[in-house]
């Protein structure tokens, strides 16, 4: 279990709340843009986790397999991954393929949140043993309520804690 402040729901430091919690969201990201959307429409969705966002893949698979620089998962949390496609270095399939691979994480939530909405990239992630896939949509309202159904549904998710 772990402190930590983070912003209220406009992104704003100083409402920020305190929060005790074993359960953290990853979002996998390499557009800040993209990522900013992703945790402000989360926070609006009533999230109340700790988010930790990562910028590439490489920063990703070493803060799940805590090697490497950079943050690491730690012991007794529960990780929800939201995770892009397409990002430098390593892409969201091969992360999805290696974390799948690895029996400590078969049971990880691994949501694709990605702006790729091709039937077969899909299928794929599907079949690789992703556990949801969520298209961001051009449309900014569409993808904001998605995002904040998202928060809903990670509220009754449970996830296994990190070992």
């Amino acid at each position: 279990m772990w402190e930590q402040n983070f912003p209220g729901p406009n992104g704003d430091m100083t409402t920020g709340e305190t929060m005790i919690s074993q359960k953290a969201i990853v979002i996998a990201e390499d557009n800040e843009g993209h990522a900013t959307l992703i945790k402000r429409n989360l926070r609006r969705g009533k999230v109340r986790y700790p988010i930790i966002h990562l910028k590439d893949g490489e920063e990703t698979l070493n803060f799940f397999t805590r090697s490497g620089e950079g943050p690491h998962m730690e012991r007794g949390v529960e990780y929800v991954l939201l995770l892009d496609i397409n990002m430098p270095k390593i892409n969201g399939i091969e992360i999805l393929r290696e974390l799948r691979n690895n029996h400590e994480f078969i049971n990880l939530p691994i949501i694709m949140v990605t702006t790729t909405n091709n039937p077969t990239e899909i299928e794929k992630c599907y079949s690789l043993g992703c556990s949801n896939y969520i298209a961001k949509h051009v449309d900014y309202h569409e993808f904001s309520n998605k995002i904040k159904e998202l928060g809903k549904y990670i509220h009754r998710l449970e996830a296994p804690l990190a070992s």
